[in-house]
């Protein structure tokens, strides 16, 4: 189908040892719901040979900028990342990049758990309950063994980047099996960018 709105899909599942096939399969589900999905390394295309280091790096980001640039809006993997509770970095780097941009975002997660539940899971001794007016930040009620809150309760991950989503019109769909949670995500951007105005 000619000029289907494109689809950025951004992720941690780029380090993994194999990522086509699981891009493969997002762009699978983007194309039975009208879009067309684009993953980073469509942008890194010779790229391959050249050596780990800075300019291999700097020629990535900039690749994937461009991408996220062209495309019309993005879907992003919110799943925490190196056995953490925290979203791949980059990622979380793109939406904000995609927001200021002013595009369509939906976010998805095999992980369901809100986000003090992640970091609660990360600390065997739990976390210290905070009352009403304590001293320091008010966002949470709640604080990790280091003092630090531990905040955005009824998100799957930091508020900025899950409201973030929902405050640019998207939404945010969690399951144990990232095929559903990718789906319910892309269905709704479809939604969103196929509807007759």
């Amino acid at each position: 189908m000619p000029d289907r709105p494109t689809v950025y899909l951004a992720g941690p599942m780029v380090f993994d040892p194999d990522p086509a096939p699981v891009f493969a399969r997002m762009k699978a589900i983007c194309d039975e719901h009208g879009l067309e999905g684009i993953a980073p390394l469509d942008g890194q295309i010779g790229l391959e040979g050249m050596p780990p280091g800075p300019d291999l790096l700097r020629r990535i980001v900039a690749a994937d900028i461009g991408l996220m640039q062209r495309a019309d809006a993005g879907a992003f993997c919110l799943d925490p990342f190196r056995r953490g509770a925290e979203m791949d970095a980059g990622t979380a780097f793109e939406v904000g990049y995609m927001h200021a941009l002013g595009k369509p975002l939906v976010g998805w997660t095999r992980d369901p758990r809100a986000y003090p539940d992640k970091v609660a899971a990360l600390f065997p001794g739990g976390l210290t309950t905070t009352g009403a007016g304590a001293q320091g930040g008010t966002s949470g009620s709640a604080r990790d063994p280091d003092g630090v809150l531990v905040h955005s309760q009824g998100c799957v991950q930091n508020a900025m980047v899950h409201v973030g989503i929902e405050r640019a019109g998207g939404t945010v769909v969690a399951d144990r099996d990232w095929q559903v949670a990718f789906r319910g995500a892309v269905a709704a951007l479809a939604r969103r960018m196929l509807s007759p105005r």
